[in-house]
């Protein structure tokens, strides 16, 4: 890097990544932005049309349906705002980037959806005790487009690239389509059969369904903010795996967490025995945390050996 480009930005040369570094960009790429506009124009738009309709027709089922649809919208909203900021460069204040955003939203968007299933469990309840007049008509039709253009939504998200946040918007959508359902089932039970009770009935399934996916991304969420070491790697087997390196006698201070929803990274003391060794010990290391446990963002200190060694019992 040049003097001119070090001047013109102080901390730019902080963040570059040499040849023999991990391959991790700092920075989110290659998201679909025009999927996820696309996905929160439609959806907005026939929320404010399932809103109106579920008001006139009296219809919890499509009213509740209407209210996921709008936090689906807020949902996709956050994603892609997420997934703009997520792009930007580290800074001399943000040193890791903004890779985490994808994460706050996914939980954000969680904590909304809880909220929106204490709402409809709330009104099944009062409308199970107390059944209110539903169009089941009118509830059938709209619930029938809402149903395709959940499809459609559900179809297009899937097509996109897979990432913690672009999943949540997709539990979002998955759990609307089932909305969709149980407001037509109940639009066509209650056209034929007058049986008001099934419109909070069926409602009170889909909050349960939405509830559970609801907690699975929400827990996932939560972990990866936390700095929870990543799903598939086991600490203790990182641990064990780095004191059979030759070399080394021991490992302490040892942290593995996401620097982004799939990029582990690892930080840890190791201590060794002759510190003229530690360019080839490191190497090796390098190698086998890639190879066994996938994780290529590494910084590790050295020190000398103190006392007696309390490896695995080989004798360095």
């Amino acid at each position: 890097m040049s003097l001119d480009s070090r001047a013109a930005s102080p901390s730019s040369h902080l963040h570059e990544h040499r040849s023999d570094d991990a391959k991790y960009k700092h920075v989110s790429v290659q998201r679909s932005q025009k999927v996820l506009a696309w996905a929160l124009l439609l959806t907005l738009s026939f929320a404010v049309v399932e809103a109106v309709t579920g008001f006139m027709a009296n219809s919890l089922a499509l009213i509740s349906d209407a209210g996921h649809m709008v936090t689906d919208a807020a949902a996709l909203g956050l994603a892609l705002l997420a997934q703009i900021i997520s792009k930007r460069p580290p800074s001399a204040r943000h040193s890791f980037g903004f890779g985490r955003a994808e994460a706050l939203a996914a939980f954000v968007n969680s904590l909304v959806l809880l909220v929106l299933v204490g709402w409809i469990m709330f009104e099944a309840a009062q409308r199970f005790s107390k059944p209110e007049e539903v169009h089941g008509s009118t509830v059938f039709i709209v619930a029938g487009i809402g149903l395709v253009i959940n499809l459609l939504l559900a179809w297009m998200l899937s097509r996109g690239d897979s990432n913690m946040n672009t999943r949540a918007a997709l539990v979002n959508v998955m759990g609307d389509l089932l909305g969709s359902v149980a407001a037509l089932v109940s639009g066509a039970v209650i056209y034929y059969t007058g049986w008001m009770q099934v419109d909070p009935l069926l409602s009170l399934f889909v909050a349960l369904l939405i509830l559970r996916s609801t907690i699975g991304v929400l827990r996932e969420s939560y972990h990866f903010l936390m700095g929870g070491v990543p799903e598939p790697i086991d600490y203790l087997a990182v641990g064990a795996d780095l004191e059979q390196i030759d070399g080394v006698c021991s490992v302490h201070d040892l942290h593995v967490w996401d620097m982004s929803p799939g990029e582990p990274a690892l930080i840890g003391h190791v201590e060794i025995v002759e510190l003229q060794r530690w360019p080839a010990i490191l190497q090796a290391i390098k190698a086998m945390l890639l190879e066994k446990h996938g994780i290529d963002h590494i910084t590790l200190q050295a020190e000398v050996a103190q006392g007696p060694w309390l490896g695995s019992g080989r004798q360095p």
